[in-house]
C-alpha cells in the first residue's frame, strides 16, 4: 500500500516562520533596549530588511505572514494593559481641545501634501496617523484596517522614526527659547512628538514636571487610536462598496480595538496587579517588534529607496503642522 503524507496541522505550519522571526526580533529588542531613542520596532524592520534578500525556504512564509498580520493586531490589545483611564481623563481632558486641532492638522496635511506629491494613499494615511497619534503603535493599529502593504508600513515607520530623533533635540531647545512653562512644554511635547520614548526623552530633558505631564498627555493621544481606526474602517468599507464590493461591517470592523479597550478597562479597574499589567504591556511591545521584523522580511531595500524622499517630505510637513498648531492653540488658550 502507498503511504500518504498526513496533512500538517496549521499551528505546526506556522512554527518555522515564527521561529525565524523570533530569532531576528530578540536581537532587535535588545538593541532597542540599549538605544531606546531608536527603539526595537525600527531595529526589527532594519534587521528584517537586511535578510529580505535571502532566498528563504517556502516553509517559513506562513509564519512570517501570520506574524505581520495577526500578532500585529494582538500587540495592540496587550498595549491596552498599560492604560489607566482615570489618570488619562483627569489630565488629558485639559489638552483634549489641542489634540482635536493637532489631529485635524495632521490628517489635512497628509491628505493635501500626499495628493500634491502623488504619494500612495495608504502611505499618506499611515504617516498622518503616526504623526497625529502615537507613531509606530498607531501605524500598527491602522495598517490591518486599511489593508496596507508591508512596504507602506516600512515607509511610514522609517519616516516617523526620523522625526522622532529630530524632536528629542529640537523641542527642548525651542521650549527654552520660547520660555515655555513646564505645563506648556509638557502639552507641546505630548501632542506634537510621535513616539512615547521620544516624548519621554524630550520632555524630561526640559524638566521632571514637564516629563510627568507630557507622558499623561501622550497616553491620552494613544486612546485616539480607537475612534480613528473605527472611522477609517467605515471609510474603507464605503470605498469598497463604491466599486461594487459587498458591504460587511463585521468583516471590516477592527475587533482588536475592542480588545484594546477591554484591556484598558481591566487595567483601570485594578482587576490585575500593576506588575501583571506592566508585564502584559511589555509583551505587547515585544509583539510589535515581532510584527515589524516580519514586515521587514517582506520589504526590499531597493523598493524603499526607489520611492525617494516623498514619504520624508510628507512626514516633515505633517510634523511641522502638528508642532505649530499645538503652539498656536496653547497661545490662544494662554497655557504657555
Amino acid at each position: 500500500m502507498m503511504k500518504t503524507n498526513a496533512p500538517t496541522h496549521p499551528t505546526i505550519a506556522l512554527l518555522p516562520g515564527l521561529l525565524l522571526v523570533a530569532a531576528i526580533a530578540v536581537p532587535a529588542w535588545f538593541a532597542g533596549y540599549k538605544l531606546p531613542l531608536v527603539g526595537g520596532p525600527v531595529f526589527g524592520i532594519l534587521f528584517g530588511m537586511l535578510l529580505a534578500f535571502w532566498h528563504r525556504p517556502s516553509a517559513v512564509e506562513p509564519g512570517i505572514k501570520f506574524t505581520a498580520k495577526k500578532i500585529l493586531q494582538g500587540s495592540i490589545i496587550l498595549l491596552g494593559f498599560e492604560m489607566n483611564l482615570f489618570q488619562v481623563f483627569a489630565i488629558g481632558s485639559q489638552s483634549l481641545s489641542i489634540m482635536i486641532f493637532t489631529l485635524s492638522a495632521a490628517f489635512i496635511t497628509a491628505w493635501c501634501v500626499g495628493r500634491y506629491l502623488n504619494l500612495a494613499g495608504k502611505t499618506s494615511i499611515l504617516i498622518g496617523v503616526g504623526t497625529a497619534i502615537c507613531g509606530g503603535s498607531a501605524i500598527a493599529a491602522t495598517a490591518p484596517v486599511i489593508s496596507a502593504s508591508d512596504k507602506d508600513v516600512a515607509y511610514s515607520i522609517s519616516t516617523i522614526f526620523l522625526f522622532n530623533i529630530c524632536a528629542v533635540f529640537i523641542f527642548p531647545f525651542f521650549g527654552h527659547l520660547l520660555e515655555m512653562s513646564d505645563i506648556g512644554f509638557g502639552i507641546w511635547a505630548g501632542t506634537a512628538i510621535n513616539d512615547t520614548s521620544s516624548v519621554v526623552a524630550a520632555s524630561y530633558s526640559f524638566s521632571d514636571a514637564a516629563g510627568n505631564y507630557a507622558t499623561i498627555v501622550k497616553l491620552t493621544r494613544t486612546l485616539m487610536i480607537v475612534p480613528i481606526t473605527l472611522v477609517l474602517a467605515l471609510f474603507v468599507s464605503r470605498q469598497n462598496a463604491a466599486v461594487g464590493n459587498a458591504f460587511s461591517i463585521t468583516k471590516i470592523f477592527p475587533w482588536f480595538i475592542l480588545g484594546f479597550l477591554a484591556a484598558s478597562i481591566i487595567s483601570t479597574l485594578g482587576w490585575l496587579t500593576p506588575a501583571t499589567c506592566k508585564l502584559l504591556g511589555s509583551a505587547g511591545k515585544f509583539c510589535i517588534i515581532l510584527a515589524m521584523t516580519a514586515i521587514g522580511l517582506n520589504t526590499h531595500l531597493r523598493q524603499l529607496i526607489a520611492n525617494g524622499f516623498k514619504p520624508i517630505l510628507l512626514g516633515f510637513s505633517c510634523w511641522l503642522a502638528v508642532a505649530l498648531v499645538s503652539l498656536a492653540m496653547q497661545q490662544y488658550l494662554q497655557l504657555m
